[in-house]
């Protein structure tokens, strides 16, 4: 029985620890932006640095053949 009261104390301390963990996070502006992060994958091709695919595409053609 006392591993029982045991485990059902740790798992509060537990909720207890992440609960304050999330309002210390939400007073610290984690989670003010949803927006961007959304549509961020949408632009990153647009940003990045432009790449060469003639050399990979070459290797591709020769390993088909």
């Amino acid at each position: 029985m006392i591993a029982l009261y045991l485990t059902i104390f740790i798992s509060l301390i537990l909720a207890l620890i992440f609960l304050v963990l999330f309002f210390h996070s939400s007073r610290q502006g984690q989670y003010e932006d949803t927006y961007t992060p959304s549509i961020r994958m949408l632009f990153d091709d647009e940003f990045g640095p432009e790449k060469d695919n003639t050399e990979t595409n070459q290797e591709t053609n020769n390993t088909n053949t």
